[in-house]
């Protein structure tokens, strides 16, 4: 049973990619007919297949009855370029984990959150335990600091809004006014520091990356120890971030 299972899937895969191409041809749609038709699929297994693309967001039907690419595509050609581009600067990521000797991180601003797109890190430069995720502490990070610092007043206000400041450490600042103050005004400005507001132990210092429009951050952390060299990481990050940011801005 199992081993007819495989080919007969292969050959469902094989068919509905053959639709999407032939879908892909017609930018103002085409019915389900024509589709089987230059595709060389039966009408029942055409309307079916369409039927399943359809539901996925893969494919997207017209009023009329005809048939066109659905916005999933676009999703998946936006992850891929994303993909393409951090390929792109991993390596500098990674000489910049090197010579430090910290683990670095990459965040972007997107869609209405903090994420983090990468993190280069090593047996020797762990990483800091993200036991809460990026999105739910933005306040508490340098690399979430970061991102708010580059944002307009009306950005950083809607931001504010949907996000509490939660209290992840003694040391986490869930006032809005005065965590404003700390973005607007930091020490170590351009860079942004997180000094034990996200775990104990632990302090970062980020510097604001592009992508193209899009809001980003470049980070390292490192153990409460090393505290005094972060003046001397900040002016690396900095140089290392305009490298970055001409990486991420280049045309694919």
């Amino acid at each position: 049973m199992g081993g007819q299972d495989g080919p007969t899937l292969i050959g469902s895969v094989q068919r509905a990619f053959r639709l999407l191409e032939a879908v892909s041809e017609h930018e103002n749609g085409a019915p389900a007919k024509q589709l089987a038709r230059e595709t060389g699929l039966p009408l029942a297994t055409a309307y079916h297949l369409l039927r399943t693309l359809v539901h996925d967001g893969y494919v997207r039907k017209l009023d009329d009855g005809g048939f066109v690419l659905g916005d999933r595509l676009d999703s998946l050609h936006t992850a891929s370029r994303t993909q393409t581009l951090l390929s792109r600067v991993r390596p500098t990521l990674a000489a910049l984990r090197d010579e430090l000797s910290t683990a670095a991180y990459l965040t972007f601003y997107e869609d209405g959150e903090i994420r983090v797109a990468d993190i280069v890190d090593g047996p020797r430069t762990p990483r800091v335990d993200l036991w809460v995720g990026f999105e739910d502490a933005g306040h508490a990070t340098a690399l979430g600091k970061s991102v708010l610092r580059e944002m307009d007043e009306e950005a950083r206000r809607d931001y504010l809004a949907r996000h509490h400041l939660a209290d992840l450490t003694p040391r986490t600042v869930t006032s809005v006014p005065e965590l404003l103050r700390r973005i607007q005004s930091p020490p170590l400005a351009p860079a942004v520091t997180d000094l034990e507001e996200y775990a104990i132990g632990t302090v970062c210092v980020a510097v604001p990356v592009y992508r193209g429009g899009v809001i980003g951050s470049l980070g390292v952390s490192l153990p409460v120890e090393r505290r005094d060299r972060l003046p001397d990481i900040r002016a690396r990050l900095l140089s290392i971030a305009s490298r970055v940011t001409r990486g991420l801005s280049l045309t694919i």
